[in-house]
């Protein structure tokens, strides 16, 4: 988490959970990005509701469960990038089913590709 810290070209602001219960789930996603359980699976993993949850979420972070997701992923595609991963890798390692979908979210969050986000990236380094 340090190195998503120090990107320089990092445009995307993840919000930080200050919630117990949020902290946990989002403790559980920073371990495993790439997990696809639901909000009511990790609910069940940190007792808390998935609605209580979503409600946290929605009042704390300003973010739905979903984006909030999709934003750490995408935190963590931008390491696995910089550190020269290939596209397809990342979506894997990242939690999208198929590269086609992660370049979508990739592109909206961040403005390029994660291709030409790697390649400018290994050159300004």
């Amino acid at each position: 988490m340090d190195e998503l810290h120090e990107a320089r070209e990092q445009p995307l602001h993840l919000p930080q959970p200050r919630d117990d219960r949020l902290r946990a789930v989002a403790g559980l996603l920073y371990d495993n990005p790439a997990d696809n359980s639901s909000l009511t699976e990790l609910g069940r993993s940190v007792g808390a509701s998935a609605r209580t949850l979503s409600r946290l979420f929605h009042n704390e972070l300003g973010l739905t469960f979903y984006e909030w997701r999709t934003q750490l992923r995408v935190y963590h595609a931008l390491v696995l990038l910089a550190d020269g991963h290939d596209t397809t890798y990342v979506s894997h390692a990242c939690g999208w089913a198929n590269p086609s979908s992660f370049i979508t979210a990739f592109t909206a969050l961040v403005g390029t590709t994660p291709g030409r986000y790697r390649t400018g990236h290994r050159t300004t380094s």
